[in-house]
């Protein structure tokens, strides 16, 4: 599906960044894409949070800002050694989303910025699982990621984006109730907000 832009869109995170920035003016701009999942969610600076598939800390480096208990989480060695230098307040792991090198409940929240629809079906099952098991009780996942565009001047923008950038997998998500997903898995109070014509989902769900 995708074009020689996604490895390079890896490779170079310039053009990655860049990418992002633009994308995010559909919502109001980077700072308010990144801050779209905390949105109504009651918590200060000393909860302890999972930034789940971290990436480069693009998320990270704004999270920092406000919670002195970060940890960032994404399988690539090369994403975490440049999320190390981006953002060193945060502590790193570098570990498969689906086997968490970590104890039972214990996050108050974990997030997740544009990442599961990277996932194959199972694989996002594993991952929600997951998700559940360190969360403590009480505790959110909150994520924003793509979603079928519930108006229709937003489908050439999305579709251009994920030809060029994306693989089977998303297109998969656009057909995935994740709602329900969390739902079988254990997860309550299940909020879902529709941005950017309906092609950006932020989904809070609690254990």
């Amino acid at each position: 599906m995708a074009t020689f832009l996604r490895p390079l869109s890896y490779q170079y995170p310039l053009l990655y960044n860049t990418i992002s920035r633009l994308s995010a003016l559909a919502v109001g701009g980077e700072k308010r894409f990144r801050s779209l999942c905390l949105e109504d969610i009651k918590i200060d600076s000393d909860t302890k949070i999972l930034d789940l598939c971290c990436g480069s800390g693009q998320t990270t480096q704004f999270l920092v800002q406000k919670f002195s208990q970060v940890t960032g989480l994404d399988a690539s060695s090369t994403a975490i050694d440049r999320a190390k230098k981006v953002v060193p307040e945060a502590n790193y792991v570098e570990a498969l989303a689906e086997k968490m090198p970590f104890l039972d409940q214990e996050f108050d929240l974990v997030h997740s910025s544009v990442a599961l629809h990277e996932m194959e079906a199972e694989q996002l099952r594993e991952i929600i699982k997951e998700v559940y098991r360190v969360l403590k009780p009480g505790g959110i996942f909150a994520f924003i990621d793509l979603h079928k565009p519930t108006n229709v001047l937003f489908w050439p923008s999305l579709a251009i984006f994920m030809w060029l950038f994306e693989t089977e997998t998303a297109w998969k998500l656009l057909e995935t109730d994740l709602v329900n997903e969390l739902k079988t898995i254990g997860f309550i109070d299940c909020q879902q907000q529709l941005y950017a014509g309906g092609s950006l989902q932020v989904i809070q769900a609690r254990k």
